[in-house]
């Protein structure tokens, strides 16, 4: 099992891991919080896996995102830095969501491999946390 190291967030929402990526400084950290708060609000099940860096790998055809150790259960708030969160060790992954400055008005999922594993991918606001949450919980079903 190869891991690669990457700049991303991933949460688990429901039963569907969700890889969020986009550039430092755009919001993975945010739109994780607000994601987990939302779906929690919402009675549905909802936990971090790791911020901005994670692990992934193949294991079975299923994408797997893990926390590296030194900041497993650390989640960046800005103005106030890490913070500890519940999280989970490892999840499979099922949706990437890629925050963008000005995402297309309508949009169909396309397709990324990431680990010879085929995935969702969608495009997201990193201008409006908001509107990119209502996004997120739509489209793994919560919203």
């Amino acid at each position: 099992m190869i891991s690669e190291n990457y700049h991303a967030t991933a949460v688990v929402v429901g039963a569907v891991g969700v890889l969020i990526r986009g550039p430092s400084g755009a919001g993975k950290s945010a739109l994780a919080l607000s994601v987990l708060a939302q779906a929690k609000d919402m009675g549905c099940f909802a936990i971090l896996v790791s911020d901005d860096q994670v692990w992934l790998s193949e294991h079975s055809g299923r994408l797997v995102a893990r926390a590296p150790d030194p900041i497993a259960g650390l989640i960046e708030v800005r103005g106030l830095g890490p913070v500890k969160i519940e999280h989970e060790p490892a999840a499979v992954i099922d949706l990437i969501v890629d925050l963008v400055a000005q995402p297309e008005r309508y949009q169909e999922a396309s397709e990324e491999m990431i680990a010879g594993v085929s995935l969702r991918r969608f495009d997201v606001s990193s201008a409006d946390i908001a509107q990119a949450t209502r996004v997120v919980l739509a489209l793994v079903g919560e919203g």
